[in-house]
């Protein structure tokens, strides 16, 4: 087989598994982003494929009829997904290119937590998903993500690198 000049086959680093540095450097860029001044939360990140968002939702994220903003459920369910997705590409930020989201009830003041998880893909394409669990241990919304490799490095990231 013969391949013309203007062919190129591009390929994606093989995976490997996210070092505790990789992950750290993640809880420091989700840390470091101004929108968390508008939604004080806190990542962790227990492992590869996994996060946790711990935030509290008050009245100042409440629409009309006194229930969080769809808003709040999209931020932290985007964010919680994306982050479980980063964990498996340790060179890059990833850019969320689709986010589907399932409301189940409204959530109101108290704490709440975004739990998410990789599903599938490591190279061109990776899917994550997320739940968002209220303080009386009921589900409140689901969402699904995917997300794609950016040309941004993550060592070109301060707040990754650790240089605060």
């Amino acid at each position: 087989m013969r391949f013309s000049p203007m062919c190129r086959i591009v390929t994606s680093p093989e995976p490997v598994a996210a070092s505790p540095e990789h992950l750290r450097g993640l809880e420091r860029l989700y840390a470091s982003a101004a929108i968390n001044a508008l939604f004080p939360s806190t990542i962790t990140i227990p492992g590869e494929g996994q996060t946790q968002i711990s935030f509290t939702v008050d009245p100042a994220h409440y629409h009309a009829a006194r229930a969080a903003h769809g808003t709040l459920y999209f931020k932290m369910l985007d964010d919680a997904a994306f982050y479980a997705a980063n964990t498996l590409v340790p060179d890059r930020f990833l850019l969320t290119t689709a986010f589907n989201l399932h409301f189940s009830r409204p959530l109101r003041s108290g704490p709440v937590m975004a739990e998410g998880r990789w599903i599938s893909g490591r190279r061109r394409v990776l899917v994550a998903e997320a739940r968002l669990i209220d303080g009386e241990g009921e589900e409140v919304g689901r969402g699904t993500g995917t997300f794609m490799r950016s040309h941004i490095p993550l060592s070109s990231l301060p707040a990754y690198r650790g240089d605060d």
